[in-house]
């Protein structure tokens, strides 16, 4: 089966030094010594080879990588215009910012309103949504829970505000913008229904199946991730569903645990090939081939 990732943190040497910069007195290399991660090369297309060695290693024929911070477009540009075929290049945005994003060579603006406090269908995130339009683009919407669990382990203050992350603030939205795909990752994070409710009024919405899915256990009574699989599968088909495992560093490189873990769930529900095909790469593919 073909397997492509739809959702990988491009921790690049940018990323690491433009965080670091956010606590004073903290150095890179003390911050690498903290987090017990490797030290990506500064050179993009270097890391980027790092990234692919590790995908070949898996039997991941490419993925979608994102930068994580507003301002590091580049490394992810890079990275994908030296593999155009295998590494898909995502960037967030912050909508707020006077200083307008490059996104020439970005194939998806990943928008985080709780983190950057503001509401989806406030005025600022318009110029995105437009230009997804004209360049036939995909936006992709973080709602639910947010953890930054590289923030946590530098200290780094999260002044997060989860009254901007309610996937039902993307209804109006996603309706003035039908042709533009919308992607919510992680099944909502938390806002499971409040995804699904989305999603089933408007048809350009897709949610992403990436991370451990912790949220599940806040759910009353709790749901598993197969359970998640078989709501999300009656409500969207497999044709809205895109997996993604949420990797981000190194050593820990590609987390193989998750992909298992979803493919069981899949397996377990008795899903056809074709339709696994669809979820683990086609679906992926045929947004970013528009």
């Amino acid at each position: 089966m073909r397997v492509v990732d739809a959702h990988v943190h491009f921790f690049s040497h940018k990323f690491f030094s433009t965080l670091v910069s956010q606590k004073p007195g903290l150095t890179l290399d003390a911050a690498m010594e903290q987090l017990d991660w490797e030290m990506p090369d500064p050179d993009p297309e270097k890391f980027a080879a790092r990234w692919l060695a590790e995908l070949d290693q898996q039997s991941v024929e490419a993925a979608a990588i994102i930068a994580s911070l507003p301002g590091d477009e580049s490394s992810v540009a890079a990275a994908a215009q030296a593999n155009p075929d295998r590494l898909f290049a995502y960037a967030m945005v912050n909508p707020k910012s006077p200083q307008a994003p490059v996104l020439a060579n970005i194939r998806v603006a990943c928008l985080f309103p709780a983190m950057h406090r503001y509401s989806i269908q406030d005025e600022c995130c318009r110029p995105l949504f437009e230009w997804a339009q004209r360049e036939k683009r995909a936006v992709f919407v973080h709602c639910g829970m947010l953890s930054v669990g590289v923030r946590k382990k530098l200290d780094l203050p999260s002044p997060f505000d989860m009254r901007y992350s309610n996937p039902i603030d993307l209804h109006a939205v996603a309706l003035k913008y039908p042709d533009v795909p919308i992607i919510i990752p992680h099944f909502g994070a938390g806002y499971f229904r409040e995804a699904l409710m989305v999603a089933s009024l408007c048809p350009n919405v897709y949610l992403d199946t990436s991370s451990s899915n912790d949220w599940t256990k806040l759910q009353v009574p709790p749901i598993s991730v197969r359970g998640s699989f078989r709501q999300a599968l009656k409500v969207l088909g497999p044709q809205r569903l895109l997996f993604g495992t949420d990797s981000s560093f190194f050593p820990r490189g590609w987390q193989t645990a998750i992909f298992e873990t979803q493919a069981t769930a899949l397996h377990e529900l008795g899903t056809s090939s074709t339709d696994a095909q669809a979820i683990f790469a086609d679906n992926l593919l045929r947004i970013l081939a528009r």
